[in-house]
C-alpha cells in the first residue's frame, strides 16, 4: 500500500515539484545577472500556454516518439518508488532517451538533427557513470534492490564518495546545463538553435518539459540513495543534499562556457574512471 502511495505521488507531483525547481533556477540565474526574473510558476505557466498552442508537426511520428519518451520515463520513476532492481531502472532509462533522438531526427530538420546526435554523445557521456554507480550500490549494499539499499545502518555515501562524485558530476549532463548543453541550446541564438527541441512545438515541447521534469526528480531521487538509511533524519539529509547539489548545477550553468561534445566525453568518462574506477577498485579489495 505504502509503496502504491509513493508511485502516485511521483506521477502527479514530479511535474509539480520539477516545475518549481525550475522555476528557482531561473530565479537564482536571474538574480546572478543582477535581473528581477521571472515568477517561480513561470515553467508551469509556459507548459499551460503551449497545451493551448496549435498542433503543426513536419512528421506525425514525432508525437507518437515523444509520448512514448514522456511514458517510458514515468514507467522508470513508478519502479524505482516500487522498490525494483536498480539495474534495471537504468536500463529502462537508457531505452527512454533514444526515442528522444528518434524524435529529434524524424523531422529531417538539420539542426534538431545534429541536437539528437549530441544527445546520444551526451547518453555515452552519463552511462558509465550511472551503471557504475549501480555496481558499487550493489558492493557496498549486497543488492540492486531500492528497498534494501535504503535499508542499511549506514549511508551508502561512506563507502561510495567516489560513485557520489561521478554521479553528481554526471548530473550537470543529464540535466542540460552549461558546460553541456552542446544537444538542445538554452538561447535560440546558439548555433544549434534550439538543437533537440527546434522542430517541437505546442503540445509535442509541453510533454517534452513535463518528461524533463520527470526525469530530473528521478534522477535526484537515485542521488538521495547515497544518503539515506535506517535512521528516518537522513531522509531530511538527502533533501539537503539535493537541494545543494542543485544549487552547485545552478552555479554551474551561469560560470561555464559551452565546452565541446568532444571535451564533454573526455572529461566525463576521466571523472567516472577516476572517481568511480578507484572507488569500484577499493570496494573490491575491502569486500
Amino acid at each position: 500500500m505504502t509503496k502504491m502511495i509513493l508511485i502516485l505521488c511521483y506521477i502527479v507531483l514530479a511535474p509539480l515539484i520539477g516545475s518549481i525547481l525550475e522555476g528557482f533556477d531561473r530565479k537564482i540565474s536571474a538574480r546572478m545577472q543582477r535581473r528581477v526574473g521571472p515568477p517561480i510558476r513561470q515553467p508551469l505557466f509556459d507548459v499551460i500556454k503551449l497545451f493551448k498552442k496549435q498542433v503543426i508537426v513536419v512528421d506525425r511520428s514525432q508525437s507518437f516518439l515523444i509520448l512514448s519518451y514522456l511514458l517510458l520515463t514515468i514507467m522508470t520513476g513508478c519502479m524505482f518508488y516500487a522498490g525494483v532492481d536498480l539495474l534495471m531502472i537504468f536500463f529502462v532509462l537508457s531505452s527512454a532517451a533514444v526515442f528522444v533522438y528518434f524524435a529529434a531526427t524524424v523531422t529531417g530538420s538539420p539542426m534538431s538533427t545534429m541536437g539528437g546526435l549530441r544527445e546520444l554523445v551526451q547518453d555515452m557521456a552519463y552511462e558509465p557513470a550511472v551503471l557504475l554507480a549501480a555496481v558499487g550500490f550493489y558492493l557496498t549494499t549486497g543488492s540492486f534492490e531500492i528497498d534494501e539499499i535504503i535499508n542499511q545502518d549506514t549511508s551508502a555515501i561512506i563507502k561510495m564518495p567516489g560513485f557520489f562524485v561521478a554521479y553528481v558530476f554526471i548530473l550537470t549532463i543529464k540535466m542540460r546545463k552549461s558546460p553541456f548543453d552542446s544537444a538542445q541550446s538554452h538561447h535560440p541564438h546558439q548555433e544549434l538553435v534550439k538543437g533537440l527541441t527546434t522542430e517541437m512545438g505546442a503540445k509535442n515541447l509541453a510533454y517534452f518539459q513535463i518528461t524533463e521534469w520527470y526525469e530530473t526528480m528521478l534522477m535526484l531521487s537515485v542521488e538521495a540513495l547515497f544518503i539515506i538509511n535506517k535512521n528516518p533524519w537522513s531522509y531530511l539529509a538527502a533533501v539537503l543534499v539535493i537541494l545543494a547539489t542543485y544549487f552547485l548545477e545552478i552555479l554551474i550553468d551561469n560560470t561555464s562556457a559551452r565546452m565541446k561534445w568532444k571535451d564533454m566525453l573526455k572529461l566525463s568518462w576521466f571523472i567516472t574512471l577516476l572517481a568511480g574506477g578507484v572507488n569500484l577498485m577499493v570496494l573490491m579489495l575491502i569486500g
